[in-house]
């Protein structure tokens, strides 16, 4: 361990790592409060999770469910474009990893502000790759959540069994919410990865991009015009 500590500051200064607590404080921390608000103050996802409950409520009600499924396949394919942008951007990320001493050659020809090691750029490159590697599992999982939900919405019964009908709604309900919860998960993972790209321009500039990212989500999650949108004729 007293090895590790010795050789940490070789590549990482103090204020590198008092960005990357802030940094992970912050993503860890808005997860928390997002997904487990206050009754009284529900963030957006938790609005959106209470009407996707009353989608699948009404399924059962309907003759027809092929509105249900078009809406299905499209949350489908949102999750598969995003999945597929944080293939590109994993694939971005590798080459930039095995080109990382001639982007040190060309930075330094530009400026001297910026951390010229090579090893240096390399582990802000991992970090990165290690960020878009978690958007795209979140997302491939929930395309893969939806596509439960599809079966399940299929299988609802259509003999007028309210107890069925309750336990098939409660469980397409369930499983929407969770793909839901991991498509949010994935999309804040994206907005976080951006944000860790400033680390880049040194540990300052990764501190005010999380700030920055963090502040944005929390007042889209809680203080947005489409929240309140949300809350029109809700019952507290």
């Amino acid at each position: 361990m007293d090895r590790f500590a010795d050789t940490l500051p070789a590549f990482l200064t103090g204020t590198d790592l008092a960005a990357l607590v802030i940094f992970l404080v912050c993503s860890l921390a808005l997860t928390r409060i997002i997904e487990h608000p206050s009754p009284q103050r529900p963030s957006t996802v938790q609005l959106m999770a209470e009407y996707r409950l009353q989608w699948m409520q009404e399924i059962p009600k309907r003759e027809t469910r092929v509105v249900d499924a078009s809406l299905l396949g499209s949350l489908r394919n949102g999750a598969a474009f995003f999945a597929s942008g944080a293939i590109v951007a994993i694939g971005g990320i590798f080459a930039a990893l095995g080109q990382a001493e001639r982007i040190v050659n060309v930075a330094s020809d530009i400026t001297t502000e910026i951390e010229l090691r090579s090893e240096v750029w390399e582990l802000k490159l991992l970090f990165l790759l290690l960020l878009a590697v978690n958007a795209f599992l979140r997302f491939v999982w929930s395309h893969r959540l939806f596509g439960y939900c599809s079966v399940l919405v299929g299988a609802m019964p259509e003999d007028g069994d309210v107890e069925k009908t309750r336990i098939a709604v409660e469980r397409a309900a369930s499983i929407n919410v969770s793909a839901e919860r991991s498509f949010n998960r994935g999309i804040r993972g994206l907005y976080f990865a951006i944000a860790a790209l400033a680390w880049l321009f040194g540990p300052v500039a990764l501190i005010v991009a999380t700030l920055a990212t963090a502040a944005m989500i929390y007042r889209r999650e809680f203080l947005s015009d489409s929240r309140k949108a949300l809350l029109v004729g809700r019952k507290p």
